[in-house]
């Protein structure tokens, strides 16, 4: 029997997703800068992706939500790149998990102010928190299943 290899789908669906994650909150980067006259959403009842990128919350100590998971999503996607997945250095490992993390723990705050503060939801920043946990999933996933490279004994 030869050398097991680790499962390559986590962290290839966790590029894929940091991929898409960009590309939308870069629409949402730019629909902000452009004053969401072009935003693709509808703007009356629970969905109302305009009162929720207009609203207190689309702000954190004055930078927009949607620059933070542009920022979000680009760092992740440097340290989902298979390249790194192929690096046993712990520092990456470790940043990956506390990245991957931070957006989930956004997320959830996010998903509150929405529900709870806003009483609206858009659908882009939805697309954006369902990337997010799968980016998290997969990076848990990725991480546990490349575990052995740093320690031989976890092996299988």
């Amino acid at each position: 029997m030869g050398e097991e290899h680790p499962a390559r789908w986590p962290g290839l669906v966790g590029t894929a997703a940091s991929v898409a994650g960009f590309g939308v909150a870069g629409y949402l980067t730019y629909e902000h800068y452009t004053g969401s006259a072009n935003l693709v959403c509808s703007d009356k009842g629970v969905v109302n992706c305009l009162a929720v990128t207009t609203s207190s919350y689309a702000k954190v100590a004055g930078v927009p939500v949607a620059v933070l998971g542009l920022v979000f999503f680009a760092v992740m996607l440097v340290l989902q790149l298979p390249a790194m997945w192929k690096r046993v250095d712990h520092v990456i490992r470790t940043a990956r998990m506390v990245w991957a993390s931070v957006g989930l723990v956004t997320v959830v705050y996010l998903l509150y102010t929405e529900l709870f503060r806003i009483d609206a939801i858009c659908l882009w920043c939805t697309a954006v928190h369902v990337l997010t946990f799968v980016v998290f999933i997969s990076t848990v996933l990725a991480t546990l299943s490349t575990a052995y490279e740093l320690d031989p004994s976890l092996s299988p």
